[in-house]
């Protein structure tokens, strides 16, 4: 075990601590009968919120406007949510690329003329728009998955998400879309903190809460590679669209993190690239941490319990589950024995030699063991995670071929 434990310390460093406690603590037996559904349990108030129908407001359909051409002959779609956002609404359509084909924009529930303000200036754009309306809000990921259903019903090659709030920078968007279009990857997802500066421009409660859920994140999903998990700039090819179980896509901001898990199982490469962090344009955020964070936690739990069910154990049988449920068991034997050693030590002011012998067994073995499966997912899951090197960065940005 030397040789994956070392593996496993240079992937999760001093982070893993806080894994581990989210990963051993207990669970309900709801939430138990819940993974081999492939976290279900996380997703109930999804169903709900997926029983009323969008309605579609004036549906702009211009078959003249087709995008100036194709890129790299792949028809490409925007899905734009929003809510609220009629002040930034024509600043974002205004600066999507001219060969993008059609933009889906999916007003969930604004008060403030958001959808009256893209229907504005729709005859001066040069793709088509399409308005979709949802009544009420319903959250960011049923937004993201109304226009992702309507881009796999028209069969658009490349779907990008852009937010309404103009936080995402139109530069990056063809970088994005090129390694798909090369067939490099499936699934492309913007980093702001690998870009030049980025981490300065980011506010420091959303810097911290980002780490944090981009750590739980790289060992729920094994994208390892992955460093920027919320960032919701991303595009995704029809293949991996296609694997994607829409009607259970996580309905707030924890979607980014539920799509990474669900393309894991469906084995779809990701790549990160740099993107640019645009804050103090006008955005309003409607985030707040301290409500979203341990919603987003569970649904790791429960997503990374769902994966190695799912993926590991009905479709593959991979011993590392073995190795994950044994170190489990010999670390969840921590508390009982630390409790036991406490009182005994409160009661006589001695400690007992062989309890506390047990206890350094079953924490040096089980922290050995779960790294061990840690490295092995890792292992496991290489050819998915896809780095790009600084010279093909700079080729997809510069917008040269091979």
């Amino acid at each position: 075990m030397c040789s994956p434990f070392v593996q496993g310390v240079s992937l999760l460093c001093s982070p893993f601590v806080q894994g581990v406690s989210l990963l051993c603590s207990p669970l309900s037996k709801g939430e138990i009968e819940g993974v081999c559904h492939s976290v279900q349990e996380s997703h109930e108030c999804a169903d709900k919120r997926h029983t009323a129908p969008p309605v579609r407001v004036d549906p702009i359909v211009d078959p003249t406007k087709t995008g100036s051409s194709m890129y790299q002959e792949k028809r490409i779609a925007v899905v734009i949510p929003a809510k609220d956002e009629a002040h930034q609404i024509e600043q974002v359509l205004r600066t999507v690329p001219s060969f993008v084909d059609a933009v889906f924009l999916i007003d969930d529930g604004s008060t403030d003329g958001t959808a009256a303000t893209a229907d504005s200036i729709a005859s001066a754009l040069p793709f088509v728009l399409e308005v979709i309306r949802h009544e009420r809000n319903r959250g960011k990921g049923i937004a993201v998955a109304t226009g992702y259903r309507r881009a796999r019903e028209e069969r658009y090659d490349i779907t990008v998400v852009m937010d309404g709030d103009g936080q995402m920078d139109a530069v990056d968007f063809e970088p994005l879309i090129r390694p798909i279009a090369e067939d490099r990857v499936e699934y492309t997802k913007g980093n702001r903190f690998a870009f030049p500066g980025g981490l300065a421009h980011i506010p420091r409660l959303r810097k911290l809460g980002n780490f944090v859920l981009s750590m739980m994140t790289k060992v729920a999903s094994g994208y390892w590679h992955v460093s920027d998990s919320q960032c919701g700039y991303t595009a995704i090819s029809l293949l991996a669209l296609d694997a994607l179980d829409l009607d259970r896509l996580y309905p707030t901001y924890g979607c980014p993190n539920d799509v990474l898990i669900k393309l894991n199982i469906a084995n779809m490469r990701v790549g990160e690239l740099p993107v640019r962090p645009l804050y103090n344009v006008g955005e309003r955020s409607k985030m707040r941490i301290s409500r979203v964070v341990l919603p987003i936690l569970r649904l790791l739990l429960l997503g990374f319990l769902g994966r190695l069910v799912v993926k590991y154990t009905l479709m593959s049988g991979h011993p590392l589950v073995l190795v994950y449920l044994a170190g489990l068991a010999l670390v969840a034997m921590l508390a009982p024995l630390g409790l036991y050693l406490t009182i005994m030590l409160l009661i006589t002011a001695l400690l007992r030699r062989g309890a506390l012998i047990i206890a350094g067994f079953c924490f040096v073995a089980g922290i050995n063991l779960l790294v061990g499966a840690i490295a092995m997912d890792a292992d496991a899951n290489r050819h998915l995670c896809v780095h790009f090197s600084p010279r093909e960065l700079a080729r997809f940005r510069s917008g040269q071929t091979k």
